[in-house]
């Protein structure tokens, strides 16, 4: 490596601080960093930039930059070797929680989670942009939907809300949002310009997470983008439990009373539909770890959940999909991943949504804190792994939290239907089409957007309302079942029983839309026919029954975009992303805003007191 001209350090930086962290770096072999520096007077201002970056990154990271060049040396010769995580386990199934039979069982779970809602706070993991959906905002603000286009920051705002209104003793839900370099400024400000969607600003906390340096090679030399300019890459959403740590937000939860952390994604507009029943499991059986989890089928493209015992350990912990398939085939199954007699792998897919209990999970960010495993993926363009395509960096996971759990700690696994629980925006529309003919999740706007109606549709014929889905089919290559449309806001109901009790009878058919909004709606025998739609609205205090109403009108069309308009800059980023825009034909709304007792009757009409007449 080529010395800088001088050693001295006053030729680099007058600041004693900045001085000592050079001659560490220095130290441990970073000398290019500081080689071809000009002279006192020449680009000082990106010199100062410079070094205040590695000054922050020196103290955000436990063990500081001297730590992070350490470790990257250590996993680097691992990765070179192909050494084999998992060398001395064996794989068994992890003995999951079954809850994709809506029954009994699956209704006292529910029960259960709901007398919790007060003792529960929530982390949401929003360090990613939009970016490869062709979406240039933030992905919190990509709309669950385009019949009312409700982001999701909005949508899990109403569930925390939802929940706080059915609190015995209501009172705020905590919820944490871990931003990044990218999301921090247009998180804040979507919260601001929205009134924070409804919820108190003290009960919003918000976590930055910073960015790390990036690895030019196996010695573990930090890449520069330019002189005085690092290249910086995210650490993964494993630094959410190192900064409820250093924030001390975990610790205080715990001391206010609250028993469980759930770790959730930021595009799932079908996680709070499981939440109550997990959040009864881990209650039930004890939980400290608990892992919501999807029947997977074998060699699908997502981490695989599974029981590894050896090495002296027992973990249930998630195993990539790439890493679970060799380990069967050198251990248990010379097959590899098989289904079992339903199609399905033994190891269930990891989606991500973890629910944790605090005490244990506050101990353990006291003893390690809050510092997760790191792992380092380098891509090689040589064979002997010596020359990497492009600078790596070390990387952790949320999910491995799971292998610091000691033999006196309970993990499980809770499996759902896929639909009901999970069904992600990651992909813009060729990926995606791609993807789907590949024969995996394609993870689109539209279909996700698909799903969440599903969702819907799975709560009405659950509740015993007649369900007549419409054929499904492609829109710019990708699966989407048009209708029902139908969206019960979380205001309406949270748990199955709560919808069983306020809809009773009646049918839905094809690309009908329904939208229910307020606590205490019933509907009784109501029949919405092919492309109508009924949408009814109630504040509180409004109590609204609807009885053998027969809803015909023009409704809700789905239009599919034009190729102009796909390729248009006039048209919204969000319907892009899907290829099609819901418009409003004819939809029968009601919207009650004082309170009051009324009835909507088989012709239509309204009668109460105060009359609130239809729009």
């Amino acid at each position: 490596m080529k010395k800088p001209k001088t050693m001295n350090r006053e030729n680099l930086t007058h600041n004693p601080a900045e001085q000592a962290l050079i001659a560490q770096l220095i130290e441990a072999n970073q000398e290019h960093l500081f080689a071809d520096w000009d002279e006192p007077g020449i680009n000082d201002e990106a010199k100062a930039a410079f070094l205040a970056d590695l000054a922050r990154i020196n103290s955000s990271y436990p063990g500081g930059l001297a730590g992070y060049i350490a470790n990257a040396r250590t996993l680097l010769a691992e990765a070179k070797e192909g050494s084999n995580p998992f060398e001395g386990c064996v794989p068994h199934q992890p003995n999951p929680v079954d809850l994709t039979q809506f029954d009994a069982s699956y209704d006292r779970y529910e029960a259960l989670g709901k007398a919790h809602f007060g003792k529960t706070a929530f982390v949401l993991v929003a360090g990613g942009l939009g970016e490869r959906l062709g979406y240039s905002g933030i992905k919190l603000d990509i709309p669950v939907e385009v019949t009312e286009t409700t982001p999701y920051l909005a949508h899990y705002a109403a569930c925390l809300k939802a929940m706080e209104s059915r609190m015995e003793t209501p009172r705020p839900v905590p919820l944490i949002i871990m931003t990044s370099e990218d999301t921090n400024a247009k998180t804040l400000a979507s919260l601001e310009a929205h009134h924070w969607f409804g919820l108190q600003k003290e009960q919003v906390h918000i976590l930055k997470q910073e960015l790390v340096p990036a690895i030019a090679d196996n010695e573990g030399h930090l890449a520069l983008e330019k002189k005085y300019k690092l290249v910086l890459k995210p650490h993964g959403h494993g630094d959410i439990h190192m900064l409820l740590h250093t924030s001390g937000i975990a610790a205080r939860l715990h001391a206010q009373g609250y028993e469980h952390l759930v770790f959730m994604q930021d595009t799932n507009g079908q996680v709070f539909n499981a939440l109550p029943a997990a959040l009864g499991v881990s209650v039930e059986k004890g939980f400290d770890f608990n892992s919501l989890a999807v029947n997977r089928i074998p060699g699908e493209a997502v981490g695989g959940l599974a029981r590894l015992i050896g090495n002296g350990k027992d973990l249930i912990i998630n195993v990539e999909y790439n890493q679970l398939d060799p380990l069967l085939r050198a251990t248990v199954s010379p097959e590899g991943d098989v289904p079992n007699e339903r199609g399905f792998s033994l190891f269930p897919g990891n989606i991500n949504v973890l629910v944790v209990k605090l005490a244990s999970y506050t101990r353990i960010l006291e003893s390690t804190q809050g510092i997760i495993a790191e792992f380092v993926n380098p891509k090689y363009s040589d064979a002997t792994r010596t020359v990497f395509k492009k600078p790596t960096r070390l990387e952790t996971m949320m999910q491995d939290l799971a292998k610091l759990f000691g033999p006196n700690e309970r993990v499980g696994v809770s499996v759902f239907d896929r639909r009901w629980c999970f069904s992600a925006v990651k992909n813009n529309v060729a990926d995606a089409a791609a993807k789907y003919k590949a024969g995996g999740p394609p993870e689109s706007g539209a279909t996700a957007e698909s799903d969440f109606y599903g969702a819907g549709r799975t709560r009405l014929s659950v509740a015993g309302m007649t369900v007549n889905e419409a054929p499904e089919t492609l829109i710019l290559d990708l699966p989407m079942t048009p209708g029902p449309r139908v969206i019960l806001r979380p205001s309406f109901a949270l748990t199955l029983e709560e919808v069983r009790t306020k809809i009773s009878g009646g049918t839905i058919r094809g690309e009908a839309t329904l939208v229910l909004e307020g606590e205490n709606i019933r509907l009784e025998n109501v029949e919405i026919a092919d492309g109508a739609a009924l949408v009814i609205k109630a504040c509180a205090g409004a109590q609204v029954t609807v009885r053998n109403l027969k809803v015909a009108n023009d409704g809700f069309e789905l239009v599919r975009l034009t190729e102009a308009e796909m390729q248009s800059e006039a048209t919204p980023e969000y319907l892009r992303i899907r290829g099609y825009r819901i418009e409003n034909r004819g939809a029968k709304v009601y919207a009650f805003t004082t309170p009051g007792t009324y009835l909507i009757d088989a012709t239509g009409a309204v009668g109460a007191w105060p009359v609130q007449r239809p729009k």
